[in-house]
């Protein structure tokens, strides 16, 4: 069954009814209810059609690095281009409550009122890699409504930032100009990941700015030389992952990050690269929503569910190994 009216809305409607309409939709896709599922399932294949056509950046980050200033001050740099800019912010949720603030919408002050722009918060709900769950379907009902540009910004959790990687087409890392030492910036994980490295708040010292720059320059040249196919700098139509210093608060850089962004989307797209990832990203959210959805149905097997919590018991009461009781509960889901 297809929400007709969410379709017409994201596809057709005027720019408040829009809104209402994605909301609705993105909401709905959250969902996990079966019959909401079922629904969202349905609006999704519907919407597919109509997306692929904008660029995916992933935006990551340690906290207090200026990622909501900066998406800010791109964001309205690129409305000023004629982009029309959706931007799908992840905040982290309690793990006592469950609750989440939401906070990023509201330091975009300008960005999250003007009429094309459209952002959207969602807790993380205990998701690991600084994602939410949904994040994938949000971005594609924002595609179809015609957003040519969907601006990622992850949790801010550090080293282990590595999905957002997964389903934009450029990933892009943020960092301090006094964010460690020369071994910090060696450390593989998200850095090894990133296409391009910006380094914010370069106003408040330029020299500690410009010093992190050489280091992390030459440890991704280091990277790029330890056989990374995709980084290997003697092939000259490659992209190089690059590093650059802005100030997101007074503005300065943008333009120079945008021309960056520019030179790789094209370079990536003369070459095909772009569709390969995305085929790639597309293979890997299917087997990770496989993964989802057995570890889902193994919790609701009915002789797993009568049997969990005995079996459990002997584990922890050190009468059965970790590793027979996962294999027994498996035969039983079998």
């Amino acid at each position: 069954m297809i929400p007709s009216e969410l379709l017409d809305g994201i596809l057709h409607g005027e720019p408040a009814g829009q809104r209402r309409a994605m909301a609705k939709a993105i909401t709905l896709l959250e969902s996990t209810r079966a019959d909401h599922r079922a629904e969202g399932d349905g609006l999704l294949t519907a919407l597919l059609p109509h997306t692929g056509n904008a660029f995916r950046l992933g935006i990551s980050g340690v906290p207090g690095v200026g990622k909501s200033t900066f998406i800010e001050a791109l964001g309205l740099y690129l409305i000023d281009k004629g982009h029309r800019v959706a931007v799908l912010t992840v905040d982290p949720s309690s793990t006592v409550s469950g609750g989440s603030i939401l906070g990023d919408k509201t330091r975009m002050e300008k960005l999250s009122v003007h009429e094309q722009a459209y952002i959207r918060p969602s807790p993380s709900s205990g998701t690991l890699g600084g994602v939410a769950e949904k994040t994938r379907e949000a971005m594609l009902v924002c595609e179809a409504a015609g957003y040519d540009i969907v601006i990622v910004e992850t949790v801010g959790v550090g080293q282990s930032e590595t999905a957002v990687s997964g389903m934009t087409d450029m990933f892009v890392l943020m960092q301090l100009p006094n964010a460690g030492d020369d071994l910090q910036a060696i450390k593989k994980g998200v850095m090894e990941l990133a296409d391009l490295v910006v380094i914010n708040k370069a106003d408040l010292d330029p020299d500690a700015a410009t010093r992190a720059r050489a280091q992390i320059t030459s440890s991704l040249r280091l990277l790029g030389l330890q056989g990374h196919p995709e980084h290997a700098h003697h092939n000259e139509t490659l992209w190089h992952p690059q590093v650059i210093q802005l100030s997101a608060l007074l503005g300065r850089g943008v333009d120079a990050f945008w021309t960056e962004v520019s030179r790789f989307r094209k370079l990536q797209t003369d070459a095909g690269r772009l569709t390969s990832r995305r085929q790639q990203q597309a293979r890997a959210w299917m087997w990770e929503r496989i993964d989802a959805g057995l570890k889902q149905r193994f919790r609701a097997h009915p002789q797993v569910r009568a049997e969990l919590d005995g079996i459990t018991q002997q584990v922890l009461a050190g009468q059965l190994p970790a590793s027979t009781a996962a294999r027994r509960l498996l035969d039983l889901f079998d």
